[in-house]
């Protein structure tokens, strides 16, 4: 049998390479001409090695990627339109070497030179560079210039710290140079963060823009204005809101608008007024930090209290504003930014009502009660609706659900589960709502079985059981599995965790918590579960564990809440202002 060997050595390449850059303009076949008149010389079987661009252009193909037509394919000297000449000497020099250089004097020419020779790796370099240099006096601009270029990651970025940074914008010269249709955007967006002044910040910068050219700009206070959300101004902000700024006094628009917000806190912001309109709505900036929320519970009886821990300082705060009612053993979900309490126990009575909690106001309304009475449900949002599934009635578990459309502000029943779930933990995955456990009440028995709903066809569908039953479990979702976390069966309190893939249609053990416990509340955030309060079986629990996938370990949170407590609802929200 014949013998062979091969090898292959990539420095030499690297190196011919760069011995061909260096000898420029010798043996060179062409030479690209800009503007500037700025001559570089090059070969074409590397330019066109390395890019479409120059592929297109000397073979004589006819088109590039980015549609332009060709006939240079056989010319010694080619001018290129368009490019700044030290960008194009950059981007060959990268042709040859696969290195790149730039700084914040070249980048934005360079930027615009690789963006039109469709040179993918320096775009991303430059963007990547630009991303750094980000500041409130140079975002609005950096943001225009890459809309300009079709840079959309980098267009998507200078947007997303304009709205995060808008405060510090709102006062640099740029912001009072754009024009009110760019004004309008940036202040028309659900995501600018107002930070503690709120709504007054987008009020002040519009008539601070104005101010700037009172003779041109005035005319566009009734458009710019309606973009304000008055009704999320305090109460005692707007009353005085037009001494403080007396512009407001003489527009129509501007007074109808104050009217409606004084409206509004007079109705105490009613749901039908929280879904009518965008002007009622809370911004909900992206880059925002959040917080935890922990709603009533029991402690040991039903409580009114809520308090939350903030990421930022590891602490845990109390809420002025106490729910209406004593409550546990309900259902939370976070809609369009407001926290749903939904159902549960008030001490006495199993309830069917629903209050909400507005953040930004610091208060609780009352909202349209679900069609059943349900203590221990299971809630979830999907698709902008609440969905609200099993639980007791205090007579028998349940199998139905119901879901609630915030357009209309009803509620409506969906198919029934295939069995009764009371204390049922239910999540959403994959546009799925997943019933997990609970008690059925029949057989007395805590369940294993696992159902999902499906809302195209509203229906449900049995998937593989636990590896064992679990009622009042914790269920959360993270890296796109579903978990079932503690519970009890009968007298016994798990501590045992477990995950369901939905690709391979399996349950799989998880490490167990450091604490038995049942009736906890879960959520996840940055890639961890969070696991809140619950019941060992003989006290309530202030403690919080927190499990990481990777590490397939749990931690305890240092801080633990005020008050112990079961049955409480959780949730995830941006951090608010007391």
């Amino acid at each position: 049998m014949k013998s062979c060997a091969s090898s292959r050595n990539v420095e030499r390449s690297e190196k011919c390479l760069g011995v061909m850059f260096d000898m420029r303009p010798t043996l060179c076949d062409v030479t690209l001409i800009t503007d500037d008149g700025r001559r570089i010389s090059a070969h074409r079987v590397v330019l066109a090695s390395a890019l479409q661009y120059f592929n297109a252009m000397f073979t004589a193909s006819g088109v590039s990627t980015n549609g332009c037509c060709y006939v240079e394919s056989n010319q010694h000297e080619i001018a290129i339109k368009n490019i700044d000449g030290q960008a194009l000497e950059t981007i060959v020099k990268w042709c040859y070497l696969g290195s790149v250089e730039t700084d914040e004097e070249s980048v934005q020419e360079l930027l615009a030179g690789a963006k039109m020779l469709d040179c993918v790796d320096i775009v991303v370099i430059c963007s990547d560079f630009i991303k750094s240099q980000l500041h409130p006096e140079n975002a609005l601009g950096i943001n225009t210039f890459a809309e300009m270029l079709g840079c959309t990651d980098l267009q998507l970025y200078s947007l997303n710290y304009i709205h995060n940074n808008f405060i510090q914008i709102s006062s640099v010269s740029e912001f009072m140079q754009l024009s009110a249709k760019r004004l309008t955007e940036i202040i028309s967006s659900d995501f600018i963060d107002t930070g503690e002044s709120g709504e007054q910040a987008v009020l002040s910068s519009v008539i601070s823009w104005i101010n700037n050219d009172m003779d041109l700009r005035k005319q566009c206070l009734p458009s710019l204005i309606e973009h304000v959300r008055f009704p999320r101004l305090p109460q005692e902000v707007l009353v005085r809101i037009q001494d403080e700024y007396p512009l407001l006094k003489t527009d129509t628009t501007c007074k109808d608008l104050l009217i409606e917000a004084m409206k509004f806190h007079l109705c105490k912001g009613q749901l039908t007024l929280l879904t009518s309109n965008s002007r009622f709505k809370m911004r909900s900036p992206r880059g925002k930090p959040k917080c935890l929320l922990v709603v009533g519970g029991q402690a040991p009886k039903a409580i009114r209290q809520c308090e939350f821990y903030d990421f930022c300082t590891d602490q845990w705060y109390e809420i002025p504003s106490e729910l209406p009612t004593r409550r546990c053993r309900a259902g939370v979900a976070v809609l369009n930014g407001l926290v749903y309490a939904i159902g549960g126990f008030n001490g006495s009575l199993r309830v069917r009502t629903v209050d909400c909690f507005d953040p930004q106001a610091n208060r609780w309304i009352s909202c349209p009660s679900m069609e059943a009475r349900r203590s221990t449900l299971g809630v979830c949002v999907l698709n902008n609706r609440i969905y609200a599934v099993g639980g007791f009635d205090g007579s028998t578990g349940l199998q139905s659900a119901e879901v609630y459309d915030p357009i209309s502000a009803s509620w409506h029943f969906i198919a029934p589960m295939s069995t009764k779930r009371s204390s049922v933990g239910v999540s959403t995955l994959n546009d799925f709502i997943y019933a997990v456990g609970g008690y059925d009440g029949a057989s007395r028995q805590c369940l294993s079985s696992v159902e999902f709903y499906n809302p195209s066809t509203d229906s449900w569908q049995l998937i593989p059981d636990m590896s064992q039953r679990r009622s009042g479990a914790g269920v959360g979702v993270l890296d796109g599995k579903l978990y079932a976390i503690g519970g009890h069966d009968g007298p016994a309190v798990r501590k045992s965790v477990e995950c369901y893939d939905p690709q391979l249609n399996c349950w799989m053990q998880c490490a167990d918590m450091i604490i038995a416990r049942r009736n906890a509340g879960v959520v996840s955030r940055d890639g961890l579960l969070f696991v809140v309060g619950g019941d060992d079986g003989q006290s309530n629990l202030p403690s919080v564990e927190i499990y990481n996938p990777k590490m397939n370990s749990w931690t305890l949170l240092p801080q633990k809440m005020s008050i112990g407590r079961s049955y409480a609802g959780v949730c995830i929200i941006d951090k608010f202002w007391l």
